[in-house]
């Protein structure tokens, strides 16, 4: 059996393990990076990258049948396969340029294999080797949840990994869940011509916690997409030409329909199986897992860090980077930790539609100690230029300081704004200053102004707004 002995052991080659790798390596310590699959990260191979291919094959589709609105008729072909083999070609490059990267890694920092606990730093590795370290890293990502009336049949339905391996797009599905995948993936495929119908025992769309955003989300999306709601799914049986799936409404109503194809986005869940967290000697909760400080990466005072989609604090790929950074300069730290300042959150949802959700969320504001302006898209110039005039943006300020705290955003250009919204966060800006930064005319941002000038009223703040601040555009 080989030894090694190293000063931290990675454990996931993921976005948040190669990062933390980096910062090991940058503080003069020997990282040992142990990977059970193949490398190439999530976002490359079955998230972000390739799920934006084929909402860019959709929106091209889309964007087709919306010109006749703007007086310009045309017909749209769409070629399944060829969709999907651009999806499957680009993505297999994104791919390739990651493992590119992972494999130029010294082979001394590389170790196949999957590991699990022996002892609180000490790992085997598939029997082969005992790696002994200083501290350890867990930065194993997350897995797709397949409900349980699901797993029977696991091999009939799909999870988003899935969906990319499509050689062709299917007659129909039918999507379990209305979360940020789910809506994302079921609109591209709807608009590429297959018949999409939606399923959730819950009346949630996507991220939102604000009602009003989530009404306004829930009425435009009702009118392109099929969402059953308050729906429980009461059997699935595959079979030829699908799987039957039966339901029963809120009212009791029951129904049934058979699918080409059946697509499970209930949500994901950390990818600790194997990795045997009991004999780590970390306390662990019902779930498996033990408790991690969002602010470095530890779990209590062990040398054991969690960074990444495995942590559960922010699933999304540029936190994943932040937390393998700064559990990489814990580890090497221990047991001096340090805590770091995390970013404003930020995170979007490339639906049509798009969906923001920048720093405090609504369910997150500080009870009678702030304000709420609004803007609607239905009458924001820009938009009704484009013909793209739908949504709402909800932005939240604090009484007592007048500081901007975060906003709830559905809109078109929504990845722009929340971004430009997040660093005006995390700056700590006041709703005055934030009306005093430039705004061309005509364009989308200008709906932030409109929001900007609602909430300055609503937290008595216009005194305190010089007057070229507060002047007016037409269609703002």
């Amino acid at each position: 059996m080989d030894e090694r002995v190293v000063d931290v052991a990675i454990v996931g080659a993921g976005t948040a393990g190669l990062n933390a790798r980096r910062e090991v390596e940058k503080r003069g310590g020997l990282p040992l990076l142990i990977e059970s699959g193949p490398y190439g990260t999530t976002c490359a191979r079955v998230g972000c990258m390739p799920s934006k291919l084929l909402i860019a094959a959709a929106d091209a589709a889309h964007g087709i049948g919306a010109a006749a609105a703007l007086g310009v008729h045309a017909e749209a072909r769409i070629d399944g396969p060829a969709v999907m083999a651009r999806v499957q070609r680009e993505r297999d490059r994104f791919v390739a340029f990651t493992v590119e990267a992972t494999e130029a890694i010294p082979a001394e920092q590389r170790l196949l294999g999957h590991a699990r606990f022996t002892a609180p730093t000490t790992l085997m590795v598939d029997g082969h080797t005992r790696v002994s370290a200083r501290a350890v890293i867990i930065a194993t990502g997350s897995t797709p949840f397949v409900p349980p009336l699901f797993a029977a049949i696991r091999d009939h339905v799909m999870v988003n990994d899935d969906v990319f391996e499509l050689r062709a797009l299917p007659s129909s599905l039918a999507v379990i869940g209305t979360g940020v995948i789910a809506l994302e993936l079921g609109q591209a495929m709807q608009r590429l011509g297959v018949r999409v119908t939606f399923f959730s025992p819950f009346d949630d769309l996507g991220p939102f916690t604000d009602p009003a955003v989530q009404a306004v989300a829930l009425r435009e999306l009702s009118g392109e997409l099929e969402l059953r709601l308050h729906t429980r799914i009461l059997a699935a049986e595959p079979g030829e030409g699908g799987v039957l799936l039966r339901w029963e409404a809120a009212d009791g109503t029951p129904g049934e329909e058979r699918f080409a194809r059946v697509l499970l986005a209930a949500g994901r869940r950390p990818n600790i199986a194997g990795l045997d967290l009991a004999a780590s000697g970390l306390p662990l909760n019902a779930a498996g897992l033990p408790a991690v400080d969002a602010q470095t990466a530890q779990c209590g005072d062990a040398p054991i860090f969690l960074a990444g989609d495995v942590a559960g604090h922010r699933p999304l790929l540029h936190e994943a980077a932040d937390e393998g950074r700064f559990a990489g300069a814990n580890a090497m730290l221990w047991p001096q930790v340090q805590p770091h300042e995390r970013r404003t959150p930020l995170a979007i949802a490339f639906t049509d539609p798009q969906m923001g959700m920048v720093g405090l969320r609504h369910d997150q504001l500080p009870e009678g100690d702030h304000a709420i302006g609004e803007v609607s898209y239905e009458r924001q110039g820009r938009a009704r230029v484009m013909g793209r005039n739908r949504g709402l943006v909800r932005i939240y300020g604090e009484a007592c300081t007048g500081r901007l705290l975060g906003a709830e955003m559905f809109g078109p250009g929504m990845e722009h704004m929340s971004q430009l919204l997040a660093w005006a966060v995390q700056q700590r800006m006041t709703v005055p200053q934030a009306l005093a930064m430039p705004f061309y005319h005509p364009v989308l941002e200008e709906g932030l102004r409109t929001a900007l000038r609602d909430l300055a009223a609503k937290l008595q703040l216009l005194d305190r707004c010089r007057p070229e601040d507060l002047a007016e555009a037409p269609g703002q």
